[in-house]
């Protein structure tokens, strides 16, 4: 579990920061915040979680971007940065998580709107343990994946300095998909105030303006095949973890430079799905559940795909038309992010789920034919 944790986030930077090429002009910043909030009731298994409120220290840093590359102008000239979370959940149980991410900013109303999205890995000082912190149903391993959204009032240079202020709001988001039970995740909404400072001197760096250029992807429809697989675990705390796989097939349009619509079909494979069907039927005669029923599932899904230079995040809507045994609800939906290699070959980070409950962390290579 602890490698598949480490390598989600190696790959999560990669996507983010790493994998964008270096601008000829390099204008950074650093920012601190500090949160203040609230945990989010989505599940009534973890009020007794909710004790207090969270507090936090959020340290960024962010490099400018000013349009060497076309899609930089496409997005408003976002930053790509780093950041690392601290965060006190002031709730005994619960302890403290400590969180590195690859993060964007996006900028609108003359760049004094900024919305950062976070993706990253996340270290929880006090996961559950059946003897020691059995009531720690929110965190299964030490390990999990987590999202930040930032919406913050940007002001810059105040004063004609290189400090400025920010101020908004920032929903956090823990969970390590089902990979090790429990694993209700907990979600935190947070008032954040804070500082940032330019690294560099002066502000007379120029964007760069493009021509509108032809588009160079094809107007047809294109032809993918993904293959996903993993980890994860039943509900059932104390099972054992089974291997996942996925095969994916589905068309897309390209609707412009930033986005595409995909229309496709899901086969799922799930172990834990065979091995808890076995023991329902055994533990729960009263169901009348056979034991040889099918464990496989097949479903649909319509999709939208958003374009950000090599990379792109994903989300897709599915519904489960062959689904011999009920678990969870037939709609589930997946979102992500795929890197491509070329202008075929592509991988990508996915998280399954069924409306709030984490299926699976999915990781997947694929091709466009």
């Amino acid at each position: 579990m602890i490698k598949n944790s480490i390598a989600f986030f190696f790959f999560s930077i990669c996507f983010f920061g790493f994998s964008q090429e270096e601008d000829t002009v390099n204008a950074s910043t650093i920012d601190v915040n500090y949160m203040y909030g609230v945990i989010a009731n989505h599940n009534n298994n973890i009020l007794h979680l909710i004790t207090g409120h969270p507090e936090g220290v959020l340290l960024s840093w962010n490099n400018k971007t000013f349009g060497d590359k076309p899609w930089q102008e496409r997005y408003n000239y976002p930053d790509v940065g780093v950041s690392f979370l601290y965060q006190d959940f002031k709730n005994e149980y619960l302890g403290k998580n400590y969180s590195l991410y690859g993060h964007y900013n996006f900028y609108l109303l003359k760049r004094n709107l900024m919305l950062r999205v976070g993706q990253g890995v996340a270290y929880a000082s006090n996961p559950y343990d059946s003897e020691t912190n059995y009531r720690n149903v929110a965190f299964g391993s030490r390990l999990l994946s987590s999202t930040y959204l930032m919406l913050n009032y940007k002001k810059e240079r105040l004063f004609n300095t290189r400090f400025g202020l920010q101020i908004g709001v920032t929903l956090t988001h823990y969970s390590n998909a089902n990979i090790k039970a429990p694993n209700t995740s907990i979600n935190t909404m947070s008032v954040n105030l804070g500082a940032h400072y330019n690294l560099q001197k002066g502000s007379s760096v120029a964007y760069v303006h493009h021509k509108k250029d032809s588009l160079s992807y094809s107007k047809k429809i294109g032809y993918n095949i993904a293959l996903r697989g993993g980890v994860n675990q039943g509900d059932v705390i104390g099972t054992k973890q089974y291997p996942f796989y996925i095969a994916s097939f589905y068309a897309d349009k390209r609707l412009g430079q930033l986005s595409a619509l995909q229309l496709g079909v899901d086969a799922f494979f799930s172990m834990f799905l065979k091995e808890e069907i076995k023991h329902n039927a055994v533990a729960y005669p009263e169901r009348n559940l056979d034991p040889n029923t099918d464990y496989k599932r097949v479903g649909i899904f319509l999709g939208h795909e958003l374009f950000i230079n090599k990379m792109s995040l994903i989300t897709q809507l599915g519904y489960y038309v062959y689904y011999p045994y009920e678990f969870e609800i037939r709609v589930y939906e997946r979102i992500g992010l795929k890197r491509y290699f070329g202008d075929k070959f592509f991988g990508a980070i996915t998280l399954k789920a069924h409306g709030a409950a984490a299926e699976a962390l999915e990781f997947g290579v694929g091709v466009r034919l």
